[in-house]
């Protein structure tokens, strides 16, 4: 069997790997080395390094420097999609974006590891965003290069649970290695898996573009005309309204057991620890099985549209729950529903991508649709709480859960999906 890549070239399956899931594990093993390297200073290192060089402030200027590296994010990715689907090296096209992003990434959080002040830690940081996610649209964007379509529900599966195993082991390496090592071990251990990736990837020299880099192309690579591709359009906005619904429990949780529930600060602190450890293992097997049955069944949407009406579901129980019992159940729905969600909906997507020569650009206007309302909904959700007498989580976790159905109830205007 062959997979064809992006420039039309014929990619055997034995150069992928010897097997369909052969690549799909080497996939994984470089999207845990990714997510290891951006993910642990978000969740751990980069707060410890704030509340060293800013104790007084440290709040503020963790929000300042998150910000900032989320905004960069935004517009890096798809423009390094764009790029990379342009770059002509004897190299190929990805490879040198996901070894020198590596590489950049690396040095950005060594960096933060070393910056004696903030302004040095954010520069830092913002250099570690780009590079990282440069990486991120060159990964992304071999799914649809060498996979087949009626396997790609694997390899989207893979990657999902790499990323959740990657809070994992991120967090234990920061509980067993000392100072500046908490940053730079888990970015040196990424190194190594990205570049193992990259220099097996079957990444053949592509043509030189004919036409120039432009302002007008510039624009473009933050863009897809939904009416000229309505399937991709509808993608995106399933994408969209599906993560925001998700986004909101993520930011309030530890508020809502103390307000909604009565619980000390201790007592939040340790539900919560709770609540998101087996949400994330759910989510980490969720997408390990959802992507792979998903091929087996060749079916997409029912997949997408199932997933997201039970992370509606989710949302919908916590809205009303009163007790941790029933918490735990909203987690639990939340949890599954996420993990096949992304397994699934991410194969989705490579499957309405425009064309395949833009395939890292289209997929990082998409990475615009998970990006964009992990900021959004920390500033939606306070005007929401504010409706009524009280803290009005009823109607925030409503919001959320009414945001994923209307995602799930899209899916089904997707036409070339089965």
């Amino acid at each position: 069997m062959t997979a064809v890549g992006a420039e039309g070239l014929e990619v055997s399956q034995s150069d992928l790997g010897g097997s369909p899931r052969a690549f799909p594990a080497r996939l994984a093993m470089a999207n845990l080395g990714l997510f290891l390297s951006v993910l642990t200073p978000v969740v751990v290192t980069l707060q410890l390094r704030v509340e060293h060089l800013d104790p007084a402030q440290k709040e503020n200027t963790l929000g300042l420097v998150l910000g900032v590296g989320a905004f960069l994010a935004l517009i890096g990715n798809p423009l390094a999609g764009r790029l990379s689907d342009r770059t002509s090296s004897r190299f190929g096209r990805r490879r040198p974006w996901l070894i020198g992003g590596a590489v950049v990434g690396t040095a950005g959080l060594t960096i933060v590891a070393f910056a004696p002040s903030i302004p040095v830690l954010l520069v830092g940081w913002c250099l570690a965003q780009l590079a990282f996610n440069g990486v991120m649209a060159a990964l992304t964007a071999t799914i649809p290069d060498h996979v087949p379509p009626a396997q790609r529900g694997l390899a989207s599966g893979a990657m999902g649970f790499s990323q959740m195993l990657a809070l994992i082991v991120g967090v234990g390496l920061v509980t067993v290695v000392p100072g500046t090592a908490k940053i730079l071990v888990p970015a040196v251990v990424g190194l190594i898996l990205i570049t193992a990736f990259a220099v097996t990837l079957p990444d053949p020299q592509a043509p030189a573009p004919r036409d120039r880099f432009s302002l007008r192309m510039f624009a473009g690579s933050f863009w897809v005309n939904p009416r000229l591709h309505p399937d991709f359009g509808y993608a995106w906005l399933t994408r969209f309204l599906v993560m925001l619904g998700v986004s909101m429990p993520m930011t309030f949780l530890l508020f809502f057991l103390q307000d909604r529930l009565d619980l000390s600060t201790d007592e939040a602190a340790t539900a919560l620890a709770t609540l998101v450890g087996v949400s994330y293992t759910c989510t980490a097997i969720a997408a390990a099985l959802g992507g792979y049955i998903s091929d087996r069944a060749a079916r997409r949407k029912a997949f997408v549209i199932g997933s997201a009406l039970m992370l509606s579901a989710g949302l919908a129980v916590l809205a009303i729950a009163d007790s941790f019992a029933m918490v735990m159940v909203a987690e639990l729905l939340l949890g599954i529903g996420t993990g096949l969600f992304f397994a699934v909906d991410m194969a989705l997507v490579t499957e309405v991508l425009p064309d395949p020569k833009t395939a890292a650009k289209d997929l990082g206007v998409i990475n615009i649709a998970n990006t964009l309302p992990q900021s959004l909904a920390p500033a939606i959700a306070p005007l929401i709480l504010a409706v009524g007498p009280d803290k009005n989580y009823p109607l925030l976790f409503t919001f959320a859960a009414i945001s994923a159905l209307i995602g799930a109830l899209l899916v089904t205007r997707i036409k070339g999906v089965a």
